[in-house]
């Protein structure tokens, strides 16, 4: 029997954190890349691209406020200087609500905390923001 090639859902993931419990409404940002390294020799009017340093980029977790404050504490620790960094995993789920795909994050540590945008008029759940930066990214 063929394994099913359907695309999942992008609503359907669960993120973990080591000492962190909290659901997350938004993930933004799993990339990498390597920009090239330009040199020519000599006489060579050829320009050779070599591969550069792997980047990884900044993830984003988004989520609705709540009474728990374990992402501030964590971030309150980088601010007071503590090396506070922890390792992690994205997955995204498959119909059973089993992970399908997984990134594991490492060495990730808070570099930006981001309140809610309040407003009298709204109906909108606050949400706050974490923005992790980290020193490598892998798929499962």
């Amino acid at each position: 029997m063929a394994a099913n090639q359907d695309p999942f859902n992008n609503y359907r993931f669960i993120v973990q954190i080591d000492g962190i419990n909290a659901g997350f409404s938004e993930v933004i940002g799993l990339e990498t890349e390597s920009k090239p390294i330009e040199y020519r020799e000599g006489g060579d009017h050829i320009v050779r691209k070599l591969i550069g340093l792997p980047r990884y980029g900044n993830v984003t977790l988004k989520r609705g406020v709540t009474v728990t404050n374990e992402l501030q504490k964590w971030h309150r620790n980088i601010l007071n200087g503590q090396n506070d960094r922890r390792n992690g995993s994205i997955s995204l789920l498959d119909e059973s609500g089993g992970p399908a795909v997984t990134w594991k994050i490492f060495n990730a540590w808070p570099t930006k905390w981001e309140g809610p945008d309040l407003n009298a008029r709204g109906n909108e759940v606050a949400i706050e923001t974490l923005v992790l930066c980290i020193d490598r990214l892998e798929r499962e």
